[in-house]
């Protein structure tokens, strides 16, 4: 009998995929894993780990299986939360969810399961697992969950080879309601909670609390850059072929500043953000475009179709290009049409890929909306994830 840990959340989809797994005959042992020991930047009443805890335990108890909490705390402040404070540091905006999947979850917690005899680790994601035979070697696909509006394969984008060999979805050919009737048909005491909306086994943080614990105050202005400020346009020529980066990016340096306002922090913010800024008498709401942590200044356009906040393009660095699918990975020079999303949820949006020398670069068809550095761009055929990267600029 094959043996399998799962990783019990203390929620619905992963004691339904414990559920799942026992009646497909495996042998089935729950781990809940405790991240999180500091409760003073946390909003205990939308995720405390206490209460997931317990339920984790009930739903163990329920199904009959064995079940043990081990204590991660330590590694996740070092991979994850160092992290954190690292990127915005530097003026990146990092998506701790993607690498608590390849840091946390299928590495640290993947190698525990492996000490205890499993043959594989599941979650409840909704994502879909399959294989294909290349040379005659079998390589595995992450592809899409069934549930179009609740598809997690985004969250899932840097996984190897051998950690997609080691895991399985069980309900990622599932509804979400689906999930539920299941949970409920079978008494589970999660089958009606609330879904977690937190970072990964933490919870929802209190950001500004979170990063002043090691990001100190430090006050600068907030700019507002006109729509008819001056502009530059970058772009890289590969013999015939040129791209254009951005076509009518800001030149965050030149025009003269309008300053509307004061902030605590450039490093507290992130482009795209509309929240936080407590600047009034506008006639849309401002948002942010750029962030300058070296100068500590804050650029911001008004309303959402401001210029300021769309491209049509970005670049991911050769060293954080990852392909799931090793195989389809780009020699330089090569492009390949894609379909690519840059956050969680987005639709995906069609794109060409260009393997250059300097980076891989994105170039979508139409412009999109706040392009992050530190976030990730996954890209897709079909409702295959081949790969993914973070975002440099």
């Amino acid at each position: 009998m094959k043996k399998v840990v799962v990783g019990l959340s203390g929620g619905v989809d992963s004691s339904v995929a414990a559920y799942l797994l026992q009646q497909q005959g495996y042998e089935v042992i729950g781990l809940f894993m405790k991240n999180w020991h500091d409760d003073s930047v946390t909003i205990s009443n939308e995720c405390p780990w206490l209460e997931d805890s317990n339920d984790a335990l009930l739903v163990a108890q329920k199904l009959g299986i064995p079940f043990q909490t081990v204590d991660l705390s330590e590694q996740y402040r070092e991979r994850i939360v160092d992290y954190m404070f690292s990127e915005y540091e530097n003026g990146r905006t990092p998506n701790p969810d993607v690498l608590c999947n390849r840091e946390i979850k299928f590495d640290i917690f993947l190698k525990i399961a492996l000490d205890l005899g499993a043959d594989f680790v599941a979650t409840g994601h909704y994502c879909q697992k399959s294989s294909t035979t290349v040379n005659g070697k079998e390589v595995f696909q992450l592809l899409a969950g069934a549930d179009a509006n609740k598809d997690q394969s985004y969250f899932l984008c840097q996984l190897s080879q051998e950690q997609l060999a080691k895991a399985l979805f069980p309900i990622g050919h599932l509804q979400k309601a689906e999930v539920r009737e299941i949970a409920l048909q079978q008494g589970l005491v999660t089958a009606g909670k609330k879904d977690s909306q937190g970072l990964c086994f933490i919870g929802k943080v209190r950001l500004p609390e979170f990063l002043q614990q090691k990001l100190q105050p430090k006050p600068g202005k907030i700019v507002q850059l006109m729509a008819d400020d001056p502009v530059f346009e970058r772009s890289i020529s590969d013999n015939s072929d040129t791209l254009v980066l951005e076509a009518a990016p800001f030149d965050l340096a030149a025009g003269i500043p309008k300053v509307v306002g004061t902030h605590q922090g450039a490093h507290y913010f992130t482009v795209g953000q509309r929240k936080g800024l407590n600047v009034g008498g506008t006639k849309e709401p401002l948002f942010i475009i750029g962030t300058d942590v070296v100068e500590n200044i804050v650029y911001t356009g008004l309303g959402q179709q401001h210029p300021g906040l769309w491209r049509k393009a970005l670049k991911v660095a050769n060293k954080e290009v990852h392909w799931v699918r090793e195989d389809m990975r780009l020699k330089l020079h090569e492009t390949f049409d894609v379909q690519a999303r840059i956050r969680y949820r987005q639709p995906l949006q069609q794109a060409q890929l260009w393997q250059r020398e300097d980076g891989l670069y994105v170039l979508f068809d139409e412009k999109q909306s706040a392009i992050t550095a530190g976030q990730f761009v996954a890209w897709y055929s079909g409702n295959e994830l081949l790969g993914s990267g973070v975002i440099a600029g």
